[in-house]
């Protein structure tokens, strides 16, 4: 899911990370409505907020929510920023870092929450604009490792290709071509995996409460120790390889036949010519 980059990305590498991390945006969207009564998985409304209180001269809100949209496109603007620069040094790294900050901020959300949050305005203002740099962080990373194929912090886009897609789906043309066909599915795995990640939010935030965010931590998890699971497993059967084929063991082989038994080797043949 993250290994890839840009071009080079299959379809399921996108589906995969299109729909753990849209489940965890539906997640969170719907626990900050919730708590905090604000969204906090895209910045739309902020931004009818932000012109709102201008045009109130309300000039501490609008420094409020302008924090708010900056955070956003803060963390948008790392996530990139830290694809591009480490990216030929580690991919993996380059492209798991944002998750791990946003894992961070999310973890601090959930502690605090649960164990220091007394309700007030001014909590409630930094909360709701530590969730808004980490779902910034989550949709930057997602966009710019998928050449922008994937968007998973809010559906307008998603829903606006969606009606395009499907008006072209009614000329027979358009519903044999598979790059379309392709794009229907990802965005329609993303859509439904923000849905069912908003309705669980729901049914579950009465008993998790603030735990919640350790449930979406462990999501995020799920899709940073995917990668590295597959990076480990083809590094295991590289160096078994190897040694198969120089006949040079090392450990690795080593434990590989202790588990699966040392295979048979053939008999060798006779030519006849040998005879």
């Amino acid at each position: 899911m993250l290994r890839n980059y840009s071009n080079s990305r299959t379809l399921g590498d996108n589906i995969r990370l299109g729909t753990l991390t849209a489940f965890t945006a539906g997640t969170i969207n719907i626990a900050s409505l919730l708590i905090f009564l604000s969204f906090t998985s895209n910045v739309t409304g902020h931004y009818a907020v932000f012109a709102a209180e201008i045009s109130k001269g309300n000039w501490s809100q609008v420094a409020v929510v302008g924090a708010w949209i900056f955070l956003f496109f803060f963390g948008s603007f790392l996530s990139n920023f830290i694809v591009i620069n480490f990216n030929k040094r580690s991919k993996y790294f380059a492209h798991a870092m944002p998750i791990v900050l946003e894992i961070i901020c999310l973890l601090f959300v959930g502690i605090y929450g649960q164990f220091y949050y007394q309700k007030t305005l001014e909590e409630t203002e930094y909360l709701v604009a530590l969730m808004l740099f980490a779902t910034g962080l989550q949709n930057g990373l997602t966009a710019s490792i998928s050449n922008f194929a994937v968007k998973t912090t809010h559906l307008t886009g998603t829903t606006t290709d969606l009606g395009i897609l499907f008006s072209m789906f009614t000329q027979k043309k358009y519903r044999k071509n598979g790059e379309l066909i392709a794009r229907a599915k990802l965005l329609m795995s993303i859509m439904a995996a923000y849905v069912l990640g908003a309705v669980f939010s729901g049914l579950t935030y009465y008993y998790l409460e603030f735990r919640v965010f350790y449930v979406i931590s462990f999501c995020l998890l799920v899709v940073i120790g995917y990668d590295a699971y597959k990076i480990h497993i083809r590094h295991f059967n590289t160096r078994y390889r190897h040694s198969r084929i120089y006949k040079k063991p090392n450990v690795l082989a080593y434990l590989y036949d202790k588990v699966h038994g040392i295979p048979k080797r053939k008999e060798k043949r006779t030519l006849v010519f040998d005879e």
